[in-house]
């Protein structure tokens, strides 16, 4: 064999190489998105099994109440059932405005206000509430690294067609200003 197949042979190991090498690093960086909306899906699931208690201690002390008793419970289920990344994070800050009233509710009810299982779930819900704004950040940030990936060159050559797709990020949109606050426990 002649120097310059050689050279050709040599040339297209390391054009493969080369091209698995960023293949498996875009691989790697999808996974890490993944990985990462599964963890905020593991708050949400949280968030949504506390709510039905959090109603029901409620409903026991705000029966004239109901109408946000049923904006709580119909934005649960809306956000149990929102299939991508747009409609979870649209059902979420619905939820979030609907239990934002259900706690305005505590203020007119003293009794519920003083009730320690109120208080506890309350309490949970804001540990809840800040995990989930954790898990939201690490998510953004795994899918700024993906996007940013599958955007640069080299890969941008052949990302598309491997079925490297670019990810949304979880924004709050125009709620951002309330979700930025934790929320306040009071007793």
């Amino acid at each position: 064999m002649s120097t310059t197949a050689w050279v050709v042979i040599g040339l297209v190991v390391v054009i493969a190489i080369w091209a698995v090498t960023i293949y498996n690093g875009l691989v790697a960086m999808r996974q890490r998105t993944n990985q990462a909306f599964a963890d905020v899906d593991v708050q949400l699931k949280q968030r949504h099994d506390l709510i039905p208690n959090l109603v029901e201690t409620v409903k026991g002390y705000a029966t004239h109440e109901r109408a946000t008793l049923e904006a709580v419970v119909n934005a649960r289920q809306a956000a149990i059932a929102a299939p991508g990344i747009e409609q979870k994070v649209a059902a979420e800050n619905m939820l979030t405005g609907a239990l934002r009233q259900l706690f305005a509710l505590s203020e007119a009810y003293p009794d519920l206000k003083a009730n320690t299982n109120f208080q506890q779930l309350q309490t949970e819900l804001a540990d809840i509430e800040n995990k989930l704004a954790a898990a939201r950040r690490f998510f953004n940030s795994a899918v700024q690294e993906y996007n940013t990936g599958i955007e640069q060159f080299p890969a941008a050559l052949f990302a598309a067609s491997f079925g490297f797709r670019h990810r949304e990020f979880f924004d709050v949109g125009e709620a951002r200003p309330q979700l930025e606050q934790a929320p306040s426990v009071k007793f």
